[in-house]
């Protein structure tokens, strides 16, 4: 029967899985530049480079993701009153306090990230701050801790820095087959080739961070959460208010749009339509009505 356990051991595994395909991708890809290249090194440096993000990945993730977000540490008594409110929501659940960090941005959002919960954090937009009432974003702050105590947070992490790796790589081939070899006619294979590997793999980056991620973990978190403070609807009304902000957050990633606790492209079409495409999330309504209808 699956539990709280199941799921945790779950989400270890498939951290372990994300790293070991990520290891055997990259050395896969120096292979056949390699091979095309007659040039071994190219193969040596691959290996030395996957074993260097997966290390990097475990340890540093945390950081990678405050980075790529913007977020800074909470000032203690600039912010006080949300590091007041989540050391008591830390106490109650039974974790050690996260740090706190806030992201500069009108739009409303959140993560929690680290490799497990002594080293763990939480940030929250200033947008999240100014537009939720205290109820609201005790909600926010217990879903987000749901993730630290479910261990959610491992795999969501590592996926920031192996995904966005691919995606960074991706990019780096598609502009070298476009802008690199001369003109069209003497364009050197290589180049093409490369072009033809970003292709590849920029949908097997957004696919990983899908394998990866599993769209119950909301569901669980939104629970936890609301378990948590003993008031399902705060957190079904800060999804409200988050889920109908129209204007993407400004450092909006496909890398760290799973880490967030709604959809951080905004709710206007073309946010919804990467949301859609990502799929990273279940739907806001749906987990709404899955908080309304809770009895705790």
């Amino acid at each position: 029967m699956a539990s709280l356990y199941t799921h945790q051991a779950a989400n270890v595994r498939r951290t372990w899985l994300l790293m070991s395909a990520f290891l055997v991708l990259v050395i896969v890809l120096g292979y056949v530049v390699a091979w095309y290249l007659q040039e071994p090194t190219v193969l040596y440096i691959a290996v030395v480079i996957s074993l260097v993000m997966n290390i990097s990945a475990y340890w540093f993730s945390d950081k990678f993701a405050l980075a790529s977000t913007g977020a800074k540490e909470a000032d203690p008594n600039e912010y006080r009153e949300l590091h007041r409110l989540v050391e008591n929501l830390a106490i109650t659940a039974g974790l050690p306090k996260p740090r706190v960090y806030v992201i500069d941005d009108p739009a409303p959002n959140a993560f929690a990230a680290g490799r497990n919960k002594e080293h763990a954090v939480v940030a929250v937009t200033t947008g999240l701050l100014a537009r939720l009432d205290r109820i609201e974003l005790e909600g926010v702050i217990a879903h987000e801790l749901a993730h630290i105590g479910n261990r959610d947070i491992l795999v969501m992490t590592v996926a920031v820095v192996l995904a966005g790796f691919i995606a960074m790589l991706a990019d780096i081939f598609l502009r070298l087959s476009f802008f690199g070899g001369g003109n069209r006619e003497n364009r050197n294979p290589l180049m093409l080739a490369l072009g033809i590997v970003a292709i590849i793999l920029a949908p097997i980056a957004a696919q990983l961070i899908q394998l990866a991620i599993s769209r119950r973990r909301e569901f669980l978190a939104d629970a936890s959460g609301a378990l948590l403070t003993r008031y399902p609807d705060g957190l079904a009304s800060a999804l409200k208010k988050i889920s109908s902000y129209e204007a993407p957050m400004q450092r909006a990633s496909h890398a760290t749009a799973h880490l967030f606790i709604s959809n951080p492209f905004g709710a206007h079409e073309a946010g919804k339509f990467v949301a859609k495409m990502f799929a990273t999330h279940p739907p806001v309504q749906d987990r709404i009505n899955a908080l309304t209808q809770m009895r705790v």
